[in-house]
């Protein structure tokens, strides 16, 4: 009986050579292929171009770190309790990544995505574009279903990345179509809504990332790949100047004992 084969189009090695995508990876991408032309590379199996590059990078730096988020108190903390184990400080703020950090990526993405898969055809200006919002708006309200991406904790009245990304996405000729209805949930949301709230930063990468055409299963494993630097980040900064000691501290020494709540 043979054996089998497992075929693949990413990496490979012989005794003498390695091959990424099917080029030498030593002579044709080692210091040639930027590490995020290369992430899109591999997820796609395309060389992406240099616009989509730029707002792939741009997405990516957008991502990578929002201060003492839980995602890097966590691992801080992790580290703390196992300096031995970077890895297992990293993945620990890489498990906190959900519905309320990074995940927003995804579902926003994914959220967009369903809209417009349901419309024959897009929208060719924005009036048309604010009438699918709006219609898009009134039936989440009718459901009483949040808007992924619509709304921020901090930047209530709006988040610095979301223009920029645009502009940036405008420059390369790369809006398309999940940013077009972002966009316009963003100016048509208070007619329904009764107030004005942010497109926040993770939505608009999520709408960016779609209209690059990567996959939508992937989208929070892009927002991860951004955290990752970040948490290396945390981890450095750790090294230098330690916080998580004392942010154990606060809470080991200000809790107190209460009975216990059958009813909670």
């Amino acid at each position: 009986m043979a054996d089998p084969v497992y075929e693949t189009a990413l990496g490979a090695s012989t005794t003498d050579k390695i091959t990424l995508l099917g080029l030498d990876l030593a002579e044709d991408v080692m210091g040639t292929v930027g590490f995020g032309e290369l992430a899109f590379w591999l997820a796609t199996q395309r060389r992406p171009s240099p616009g989509e590059t730029r707002v792939f990078e741009a997405v990516l730096a957008a991502l990578a770190d929002h201060g003492f988020t839980p995602t890097a108190i966590v691992t801080r903390l992790t580290y703390l309790s196992a300096p031995d184990s970077v890895q297992g400080a990293l993945a620990a703020g890489l498990l906190g990544g959900g519905s309320r950090f990074l995940g927003v990526t995804e579902d926003c993405g994914r959220f967009l995505h369903d809209v417009l898969s349901e419309v024959d055809t897009h929208p060719d200006d924005d009036r048309g574009w604010d009438a699918l919002a709006l219609e898009t708006v009134e039936k989440r309200r009718a459901e009483k279903k949040l808007i992924p991406g619509l709304g921020h904790h901090v930047h209530k009245d709006g988040d610095p990345r979301t223009p920029r990304l645009f502009a940036i996405a405008d420059e390369e000729g790369l809006r398309g179509p999940h940013l077009e209805l972002f966009a316009a949930i963003g100016r048509v949301h208070p007619k329904v809504l009764g107030r004005t709230l942010p497109l926040n930063g993770a939505g608009v990468c999520g709408a960016a990332l779609a209209d690059l055409g990567l996959p939508l299963e992937l989208l929070r494993g892009f927002a991860l790949l951004a955290r990752t630097a970040g948490l290396i980040g945390q981890l450095a900064e750790e090294l230098r100047h330690p916080v998580a000691n004392d942010i154990f501290l606060s809470v080991d020494l200000n809790n107190r004992s209460v009975p216990p709540d059958p009813h909670a």
